[in-house]
């Protein structure tokens, strides 16, 4: 079976979709791995969560931190797993004051059209994650209400342009594409 060039694996918290991922791509082949989330020096919880992803990448695998993921997707090379889409748009949502933003900033569209340009064009192998936001409830803040709707989009054009597109519930996978 040939995997698929592009790949995107949604799913809720906790429902095994970083893990699932990271079994997408051959253990002892080198892989990067863009890690989306950004340190905080004032939350070790986070910065546990961090260490844990990080202690279970095989020794071969190359960690990037970096923000400009359409640059990295763009590159090639070596196969490629970005973990994950909402962590990176919270960053551009902090990056363009989103969040005190009566209307949401032009940059944000940008940002998220020129990852999935990048997507679309990617020439290796690519594995995104991403949360899946449409299953639940209305959040009751703006902030909630924006994320939900923001990463919602972004995910939908993601997947229009990858060639597999999975939804991990309970650790099972179920293939929508």
């Amino acid at each position: 079976m040939v995997a698929a060039r592009r790949t995107l694996v949604l799913g809720g918290t906790r429902s095994g979709k970083s893990r699932y991922a990271e079994d997408l791509l051959a253990a002892d082949a080198p892989v990067r791995y863009l890690a989306t989330a950004r340190r905080r020096d004032d939350d070790a919880e986070w910065s546990a969560r961090i260490e844990a992803h990080r202690a279970r990448r095989p020794a071969g695998w190359t960690t990037v931190e970096d923000a400009d993921v359409a640059h990295l997707v763009r590159a090639g090379g070596d196969p490629l797993l970005v973990d994950d889409i909402g962590t990176w748009l919270t960053g551009v949502l902090d990056d363009t004051s989103a969040w005190e933003s009566a209307e949401i900033p032009a940059a944000v569209g940008a940002r998220v059209s020129e990852l999935v340009d990048a997507v679309s064009a990617c020439p290796g192998q690519v594995v995104l994650v991403s949360a899946e936001v449409g299953l639940g409830v209305v959040p009751s803040t703006r902030a909630g209400r924006l994320f939900r709707d923001e990463l919602g989009a972004a995910n939908a054009a993601l997947a229009a342009v990858c060639d597999e597109v999975l939804l991990l519930v309970a650790g099972l996978p179920v293939r929508l594409k």
